[in-house]
């Protein structure tokens, strides 16, 4: 057992490591807080780096300082979301460039947490991205209204420099930060 249990708040059902974006609110806030749940539930435009992550019950001091050396395993850096891009027609997203360094922060997270692998392992190939709009009920035209709109914004230009260990559910405004974790000087 772990000497130094990490206070969770009690009604957090899941975890997830991302990457915040606060530079990508102005352009994208508005319609995430429309078409992304997640807006709802607390989440800030991100990128995610490995969700789900461990449950809220089983996160110690020891699994964030297991966290903390995977993220500080890679630099910071720099990078923009010049252009928008799909997947299907069900979820318009930001993409990041250089994308590497993301998926260098989820290699390591992975490696280091072996047990959750990315989206559950429902995808071959996890792309980087920071959701503008996912599957809203009036359908793609919203979405397509969401992308014209957040162009005009772009490029969004941000300093990578941290992770946030989130948890919560599926309720307004119930996901924390539990830890922010640097990565690298870089």
């Amino acid at each position: 057992m772990d000497p130094d249990p990490v206070p969770i708040p009690p009604a957090a059902a899941e975890s997830a490591v991302l990457v915040p974006v606060p530079e990508a609110e102005r352009a994208v806030g508005g319609h995430r807080d429309r078409l992304d749940p997640a807006a709802g539930w607390g989440v800030p435009a991100h990128v995610t780096v490995l969700y789900p992550f461990v449950a809220p019950s089983a996160i110690t001091a020891t699994v964030i300082a297991g966290l903390a050396g995977a993220v500080g395993s890679v630099s910071a850096f720099g990078c923009e979301f010049a252009s928008t891009a799909w997947f299907g027609d069900e979820t318009v997203w930001l993409a990041p460039r250089p994308d590497e360094p993301f998926r260098a922060l989820t290699r390591a997270v992975s490696a280091a947490f072996p047990g959750y692998p990315p989206y559950g392992g429902v995808h071959d190939n996890v792309v980087p991205h920071l959701t503008v709009g996912d599957r809203p009920a009036g359908g793609v035209a919203e979405l397509r209204a969401a992308e014209a709109d957040v162009l005009r914004w772009l490029p969004i230009r941000s300093r990578i420099s941290r992770v946030w260990l989130m948890t919560g559910n599926a309720a307004p405004g119930s996901w924390q930060t539990v830890a922010e974790l640097p990565l690298a000087a870089g």
